[in-house]
């Protein structure tokens, strides 16, 4: 495979989850719970974002939320399995 194509190896405190959801969702309530303590854990950074409050992320997730994304890249919706969440920031 060309090395263009690999992508470079991040270390987990490189990068950055977001989790996107929505006020009084029990989902997102969770995901939080697993986002955060994955990020403690690994050293990786997170951040929430409200669909009420950004148009764009309303229209791109709202029949999915919660979505976790990890570097802007789609990682999981609904239920975030933190075993995987820890294995993807890993790798």
């Amino acid at each position: 495979m060309s090395p263009l194509l690999r992508r470079a190896k991040k270390k987990p405190e490189d990068r950055v989850v977001t989790l996107v959801g929505k006020p009084g969702c029990h989902l997102c309530d969770d995901a939080r719970l697993v986002v955060r303590e994955a990020c403690e854990e690994t050293g990786a950074s997170w951040v929430e974002k409200d669909i009420t409050q950004d148009e764009a992320l309303h229209k791109e997730y709202w029949e999915q939320i919660p979505v976790v994304l990890i570097d802007d890249e789609q990682h999981t919706f609904w239920r975030v399995d933190p075993v995987r969440l820890r294995t993807a920031l890993r790798s």
